[in-house]
C-alpha cells in the first residue's frame, strides 16, 4: 500500500499490522446486542494511524476504511486487471497528456456532484506541500508538481500546470515526461474526489469524511470501532450486498480469532501463528488461504551502526543464513511462500531471480559476511509490532541467522505498529525492521519505486543508489508499458546486487470467517473484498 504510501503501505502499506484496545460494540444502533446493526459485517481491524483522508493514508487500517469510502477513476479486479470505475475513459496517445470523461449521475454522500472540478481541486489540494500529506508524492508526475510541492520551503503555487478543467465532465492531466503505467496509479487511493464540504475544515473531515464510494461513514469511536453503512444509490461496480461494515479495533490478534471462533466477530483478516495450526479444524471451509501480492522482508537501516556504509555482501550473506523453507513450513504452518525476487507472483513483470542468495547455504553465508568485512560489533537487530503476530518468525530468522553465521540476532519489539511507523519515520531503527508491503498498483514497479528511490516516501531504510534511479527513472519514460516493466526487471538485477532489503517470503491471504456470512473473496492485495460480502 501498499504504496505508499506506501503503504497502501504502501504503505505502508503493512501486512497484519495491528493497534490500540480491545473491540467492543457502539451504542444506540438497532442490532444485536453487541451493538452491529442487521445485515451489518464485523471485522477485525486496527486504530488507522492518521484522521481519514485518502492523501493522508498509506497504512493497511486505514486504507480500509478508505477503500469503502470513496471511488476513484479506476480499479482493479480479483485478478489485478484494469478497469473504469468514477472514469468513462482515461486515454492517451503520448503517455503524458491524459484525457479523463467522468460518467454522469455520480454523488457524494452529501448528494452534491463529482465532478471533474472534484477531482482537478482535491489533487492540487493534497499535493500542496503545505497541507503535509503523506501520499502527496504520488502527484509528482504531473507538470507542475514542483510549483506546489518544492524539495524545500513553502508552495510557491496553488494548483499544478498540469491540471485542466474542460468541462463538469472532462479534465485533462499532463505529466511533466511521458509515464507509460500512469493509468495504473491512477487505481491507487489518494487519486479520489473530494466535496466542497471538506476545504471548510480538513481537520474535521478527518473524523467524519464525506466520499462517493460503496459505504458511507457513520461513525469512528477512537480505539473501538469505524462504522460504514451501504449506500444504495451508489453508481459503481462495486456497490455493496451486505448493509454495512464495523471495522472492529484489537490489540491482539488472538483475541479477533476467538472472537470469531464463538460467533462475536463476522471476519479476521490474519490469523496469527499460535493459531494457525488450528484454524482448518476450527473453522473447516471458513478458513481461506489465498496468495497476493504481499511481501515480507527485512529492510537493513542504512544509518544504523550494523549497516552503515556495510559491503552488501554483508546482506547477501544475512540472507543466506535464513532458513525460509523450514521457517515458512513450520512457524507460519505453509501459509507464506519463500521468496524468489523482490516482488511477488501477482503482479505484472514479476520474474523469478536467477541467484543463491535468497537460499539457505550457511556456508556461502559465513564466506560472504567475511569477505564483506562482516557486521559491525557483530550483532543485529529486526524491530517490529509486537501486536501483529511477528514475534514468533522473527525469533525464528534470528535463531537462523546467529545458528548459521555467528552473528548475534535480536528481535527489537515495539508496542504497536503505529509506534513501529514513527520510528522509522524519526531514522531510529537500530538496525533492520520488518518490511510488509501490498501492492498499491499490480505492477513490478510498485515494489521497487516506491520501496527503495532515493527520498521515496515508504522507503524507510534511506537507502540511496544513483545507477538504480537512473533505472528507474528510464522505466518511468519507457515508450510503453511493456518496456517500462521490462526496465524495472532490469532494475530488480541491479538491487540483487546492492540488497536494500533481504525478501523473506510471499503472503497468502490468512482468512477465518463466521457461520453469518458467505462469499468472502480477496482481491490481488490480499484485502477482502467487503462489498461482496452476503449476510445470511
Amino acid at each position: 500500500m501498499r504504496g505508499a504510501k506506501m503503504m497502501q503501505w504502501s504503505a505502508l502499506a503493512a501486512a497484519v499490522a495491528l493497534a490500540a484496545t480491545a473491540c467492543g460494540g457502539g451504542s444506540g444502533d438497532d442490532g444485536n446486542a453487541s451493538g452491529k446493526p442487521a445485515g451489518y459485517v464485523s471485522m477485525f481491524n486496527g486504530e488507522p494511524q492518521h484522521p481519514l483522508m485518502p492523501s493522508n493514508t498509506n497504512e493497511k487500517f486505514g486504507g480500509y476504511v478508505i477503500d469503502a469510502l470513496f471511488t476513484g477513476l479506476v480499479g482493479y479486479d480479483g485478478k489485478g486487471e484494469l478497469k473504469n470505475e468514477n472514469a468513462e475513459s482515461v486515454k492517451s496517445k503520448d503517455n503524458k497528456t491524459w484525457t479523463v470523461k467522468l460518467k454522469k449521475g455520480w454523488k457524494f454522500h452529501d448528494g452534491t456532484d463529482v465532478t471533474a472540478e472534484s477531482y482537478v481541486k482535491a489533487w492540487n489540494w493534497m499535493a500542496n506541500v503545505d497541507n503535509k500529506q503523506a501520499n502527496s508524492y504520488w502527484f509528482g508526475d504531473i507538470k507542475g508538481y514542483e510549483d506546489v510541492h518544492p524539495e524545500k520551503g513553502k508552495s510557491k503555487k496553488d494548483e499544478m500546470e498540469g491540471l485542466k478543467v474542460v468541462d463538469d465532465h472532462t479534465f485533462t492531466i499532463e505529466l511533466s515526461k511521458p509515464v507509460p503505467y500512469f493509468e495504473y496509479k491512477l487505481g491507487y487511493k489518494t487519486f479520489t474526489p473530494l466535496p466542497e464540504s471538506f476545504y471548510k475544515d480538513p481537520k474535521a473531515f478527518g473524523q467524519k469524511p464525506v466520499g462517493n464510494g460503496p459505504y458511507e461513514f457513520q461513525k469512528w469511536t477512537h480505539n473501538k470501532l469505524i462504522q460504514v453503512k451501504a449506500v444504495n444509490s451508489y453508481k459503481g461496480s462495486n456497490k455493496a450486498k451486505n448493509k454495512g461494515v464495523q471495522f472492529k479495533t484489537y490489540s491482539k490478534m488472538e483475541a479477533a480469532y476467538q472472537d470469531a471462533l464463538s460467533g462475536n466477530l463476522d471476519l479476521v483478516d490474519g490469523v496469527g501463528p499460535k493459531d494457525l495450526p488450528k484454524r482448518k479444524s476450527d473453522f473447516g471451509d471458513r478458513a481461506l488461504d489465498v496468495p497476493y501480492a504481499g511481501t515480507q522482508s527485512i529492510v537493513p537501516a542504512v544509518y544504523s551502526k550494523p549497516f552503515k556504509d556495510v559491503d552488501p555482501k554483508v546482506v547477501q550473506g544475512l540472507s543466506m543464513a535464513i532458513d525460509r523453507k523450514t521457517i515458512t513450513k513450520t512457524v507460519l504452518q505453509g501459509t507464506r511462500i519463500p521468496s524468489k525476487a523482490f516482488t511477488p507472483p501477482q503482479v505484472k513483470g514479476y520474474q523469478k531471480l536467477d541467484t543463491d542468495v535468497l537460499t539457505y547455504n550457511p556456508k556461502k553465508a559465513k564466506k560472504y559476511i567475511k569477505d564483506g568485512g562482516g557486521v559491525p560489533g557483530n550483532k543485529i537487530w529486526i524491530q517490529y509490532n509486537a501486536d501483529g503476530g511477528h514475534k514468533e518468525w522473527v525469533t525464528a530468522v534470528c535463531n537462523s541467522i546467529t545458528k548459521a553465521t555467528g552473528v548475534q540476532c535480536v528481535g527489537d519489539s515495539k508496542p504497536d505498529f503505529q509506534t513501529d511507523l514513527e520510528a522509522r519515520q524519526a531514522n531510529k531503527v537500530k538496525g533492520t525492521y520488518r518490511g510488509g508491503w501490498l501492492a498499491d498498483y499490480p505492477l513490478n514497479v510498485n515494489f521497487m519505486q516506491d520501496l527503495y528511490k532515493t527520498g521515496a516516501s515508504t522507503n524507510y531504510g534511506r537507502f540511496s543508489d544513483k545507477k538504480i534511479d537512473g533505472l528507474f527513472e528510464k522505466g518511468d519514460h519507457a515508450d510503453s508499458l511493456d518496456a517500462a516493466v521490462k526496465d524495472y526487471q532490469a532494475a530488480e538485477k541491479e538491487l540483487l546486487k546492492k540488497m536494500p532489503a533481504i525478501p523473506l517470503w510471499d503472503y497468502a491471504a490468512n482468512i477465518v470467517h463466521g457461520e453469518s456470512i458467505d462469499d468472502v473473496k480477496v482481491g490481488f492485495d490480499g484485502n477482502v473484498l467487503l462489498t461482496d460480502i452476503t449476510v445470511k
